[in-house]
């Protein structure tokens, strides 16, 4: 791999909005009924409080000065009377450029996040994966990403 990640910046907007559109795209296509066909996860104003928020870290992966993928973190603390309390690092949302997957920049961004998490004295790392996503679900298996929980559903109509 030739590129670097860091964390994302100002300049990094136009960038991660055309990723989001492109996860929302595949949302949408599996999940018609959930995902709209076009709209904004975030404004640009919420990405730059996001960008500059120490507990919701997003990295991106950057070669030759363009981005290629990011992955959204955010820190919480998991606290009830029946849990432990654990640190957990949440990947909100990981994309990887269509045209540059299969270059392991999607592992270099959940390795470069594992790392981060390891330093910070997090728990664990959590995400969800929607089942219509398979491709994505295999990603993070082949990562060694286990099910914590199912999370199921019945469509009322």
């Amino acid at each position: 791999m030739k590129g670097i990640i860091r964390k994302a910046e100002p300049r990094d907007l136009a960038a991660v909005n055309h990723l989001l559109e492109q996860i929302l795209a595949v949302h949408h296509e599996g999940r018609p009924d959930l995902f709209r066909a076009v709209g904004k996860k975030y404004t640009n104003e919420e990405l730059l409080i996001i960008f500059a928020n120490p507990h919701t870290p997003v990295f991106v992966y950057e070669e030759f000065g363009k981005v290629l993928g990011y992955v959204f973190c955010v820190a919480e603390c998991l606290n009830s009377g029946s849990l432990q309390p654990l640190k957990t690092l949440y990947i909100d949302d990981m994309c990887v450029e269509a045209s540059a997957r299969r270059r392991h920049i999607g592992k270099a961004l959940f390795e470069y996040a594992r790392e981060y998490a390891v330093v910070k004295g997090f728990y664990n790392i959590t995400l969800r994966v929607w089942e219509c996503n398979p491709e994505a679900k295999a990603f993070y298996e082949s990562l060694g990403l286990k099910p914590q929980f199912t999370m199921m559903e019945m469509i009322c109509e």
